[in-house]
């Protein structure tokens, strides 16, 4: 969780240099960037305040670092807005809520049951809020706009690749670091 309130405000930031891209000329594009950008600021306090039930302080949250993938997403996302405009960061969010829908509520549930219900509070609210706002729906529109005016399908599917790639390497970090690291105890 602590891993989630960093990349919120990292994404927060991706986010807004997008919308700054899509200012330079696509106000359609911008706006639908800005609504999801306005919807987004502060989810992380929900993370942390159930981070707070687990003995988790602000402090510590904002004395860690990302993990090692999690740099290089943000990273390359702001190369390819560079290079490329506002479209990695939108394919990028509806990635992020595509995901969210999939798995956070069996996560969610999981984190429940082993540390109980009052540490997943936020995490639930966020998912019912991404819910009500229909964000996976909202990004998708959003993302074949950003697609169609600054990029095309084929650069869109290698940002995919590169995307599960990059998960793929922060979800081994986080096991190795959590798992792996506990079992050579």
């Amino acid at each position: 969780m602590v891993e989630v309130v960093l990349q919120i405000r990292l994404n927060n930031v991706a986010d807004a240099y997008a919308l700054y891209k899509a200012s330079y000329g696509d106000y359609r594009l911008a706006g639908k960037l800005a609504r999801y950008l306005a919807d987004e600021i502060g989810h992380e306090g929900m993370f942390v305040k159930d981070l707070s039930h687990l003995g988790v302080t602000l402090e510590q949250i904002n004395a860690t670092d990302v993990y090692p993938a999690t740099a290089k997403t943000m990273g390359y996302l702001r190369i390819a807005t560079d290079e490329r405009g506002p479209a990695p960061v939108a394919l990028w969010d509806w990635y992020l809520e595509w995901w969210s829908d999939r798995y956070m509520q069996a996560i969610t549930d999981a984190a429940a049951r082993e540390f109980g219900a009052q540490c997943t509070h936020g995490a639930q609210a966020h998912i019912d809020l991404d819910d009500s706002h229909g964000h996976d729906d909202m990004m998708f529109a959003t993302t074949a706009q950003a697609v169609e005016a600054y990029g095309s399908a084929n650069k869109a599917y290698a940002d995919l690749e590169i995307f599960l790639d990059l998960g793929t390497e922060l979800y081994t970090q986080m096991f190795d670091e959590t798992v792996t690291s506990r079992a050579a105890v």
